[in-house]
């Protein structure tokens, strides 16, 4: 049977910078202006009086007529088709940007894009009062909430504004902000994207070729272990998960090494759990649980969209990206309740359920990491535990860590990127769950499910500074919501690059 093959997608918008304002530049189908809530009314922003006196168009009145005030996102659309003195232009849009904070511009952003849709151009002046790292999100927002995924036979219902210019914009800094930022919303789009490419196209061995290709066109060195090699190395977890799939296991490793780099420069390791589909195995989950289950390869795909950016953020240390990918089927070569499996390295594990599959996998890669690539610094991220999303809900992902300098690296890259963590406990006392009468541990321990789930990846991290990201709370969106779109949500390359991509990513760990 041959191949689906997906359909060519929708691009985000193209980006540009100019000093001038949006009546002085041109061409434009729609120009756009911030709001700020102000104590006798809304205010607007650069070149929206010159606009005013140029439409003819009175657009405080305008906000006024439809009671905006400027809040976050609010958008007030003013018609101006047919007016020759404003060239193509034939809709104004004012932008409301709240307390006019990062997030509130990221926010901005997304919300322009949404009402910008189909469209051919839009300069705005909204980026020019944004305040340090303001420009950045907000390019990142709009970038973001112009997603869209498509398997239609017509093509896409719907297609992003091709052109966004950011107008009054005179910072010296601002081409290099810009560049960033195209880069962090273009990590942000292709982990959306993977996520939400359906199963039957999206095997493993898939999953690996896009990792093949985005790493080459990085300049990152890739290998793919297949289930042959797989089993010679002793990848007892990747086997076991991947064993009742026709579709085989792969292991993908991506090598990032920074210009000039010497020996002395430290190596982070990033692994994430590429599991293609879940059904749950031989412990099946409902119909319901399995909708979204094309997306459990999210932490996968946070890890090779993040490795194809680090040059792009002039990551300053080595990274080694790792995914474990395999697709958990329901087959006579299934994994059973009751199995030993062992893992990379020899520790055993016993397969109390099989819809626990995830840790088994990372558990393989994490053994790999820190027996052969020496790590300074061990992160894993995956879409875990439905006991994360009981805890955090829907907009907040999980974080452990057993070192201190790390938790703080993990919270200011959470604070920088918009993609919100909250520390959760290793409670020691609950180690005795994660024990096995039979094996070295158990891979269900049930009760305080993302607490032991992480307890159990922790030994396979040895004495290496670890971090393990559960973001099941915040791997699908229901709606669209700020820079997140329904559907997968792509979570993960944003908050890694931020970290992997300041200054001194090791500051305070080694």
């Amino acid at each position: 049977m041959a191949n689906p093959q997906l359909p060519t997608q929708v691009s985000p918008p193209e980006f540009a910078l100019s000093p001038a304002l949006p009546h002085q530049i041109g061409g434009a189908e729609v120009w756009a202006f911030p709001v700020l809530p102000g104590d006798d009314g809304p205010l607007l922003g650069p070149g929206a009086d010159e606009a005013s006196e140029l439409l003819g168009t009175d657009l405080l009145a305008a906000l006024e007529a439809a009671r905006a005030t400027g809040r976050t996102g609010e958008v007030t659309t003013v018609p101006v088709a047919g007016l020759p003195s404003a060239d193509d232009v034939s809709v104004v849009l004012l932008v409301g940007v709240g307390e006019a904070s990062v997030t509130d511009f990221r926010r901005a952003g997304a919300a322009l894009a949404r009402a910008t849709k189909d469209r051919v151009s839009v300069v705005t002046s909204v980026a020019a009062i944004a305040p340090e790292d303001g420009l950045g999100a907000f390019v990142v927002g709009a970038m973001l909430g112009s997603f869209a995924f498509h398997w239609r036979s017509t093509g896409p219902r719907e297609r992003p504004v091709a052109r966004i210019v950011l107008a009054d914009v005179t910072d010296d800094g601002a081409d290099d902000e810009l560049a960033r930022a195209i880069a962090l919303g273009g990590a942000g789009w292709r982990s959306r994207a993977l996520a939400t490419v359906p199963a039957n196209l999206k095997t493993p061995a898939w999953l690996a070729e896009q990792a093949v290709e985005v790493g080459e066109a990085a300049g990152l060195e890739v290998r793919v272990w297949d289930t042959d090699q797989l089993a010679e190395e002793g990848f007892g977890g990747i086997l076991a998960v991947g064993g009742a799939s026709a579709h085989g296991p792969r292991l993908i490793r991506m090598d990032y090494t920074p210009r000039g780099a010497t020996k002395k420069v430290p190596t982070v390791v990033l692994v994430g759990k590429g599991i293609t589909f879940d059904t749950g195995g031989l412990d099946i989950k409902p119909s319901e649980g399995m909708l979204t289950m094309k997306r459990d390869m999210s932490g996968g795909g946070a890890v090779i969209a993040a490795m194809a950016a680090l040059r792009d953020v002039d990551c300053p240390v080595r990274v080694i990206g790792l995914v474990p990918a395999a697709e958990n089927a329901v087959s006579g070569t299934a994994m059973r309740p009751g199995d030993v499996i062992t893992h990379f390295g020899g520790r055993t594990s016993e397969v109390n359920n099989t819809d626990a599959e995830g840790r088994l996998v990372l558990a393989d890669a994490m053994a790999y990491a820190v027996s052969e690539l020496a790590p300074t610094v061990l992160v894993d991220v995956a879409t875990l535990t439905g006991a994360m999303k009981v805890s955090l809900g829907q907009w907040t992902g999980g974080y452990f860590a057993n070192h201190e300098g790390l938790a703080v690296q993990v919270e200011s890259a959470a604070a920088a990127s918009g993609e919100n963590v909250w520390r959760m406990p290793l409670v020691e006392d609950y180690e005795e769950r994660v024990a096995s009468k039979i094996a070295d541990g158990d891979n269900a321990a049930g009760g305080a499910g993302a607490i032991t789930a992480a307890l159990f990846l922790q030994h396979f991290a040895g004495d290496v500074p670890w971090a393990h990201v559960d973001f099941a709370s915040a791997a699908e969106s229901p709606a669209d919501r700020h820079e997140w779109t329904a559907g997968p949500s792509g979570f993960g390359p944003r908050l890694l690059l931020a970290w992997l991509g300041s200054e001194d990513p090791l500051a305070g760990i080694a």
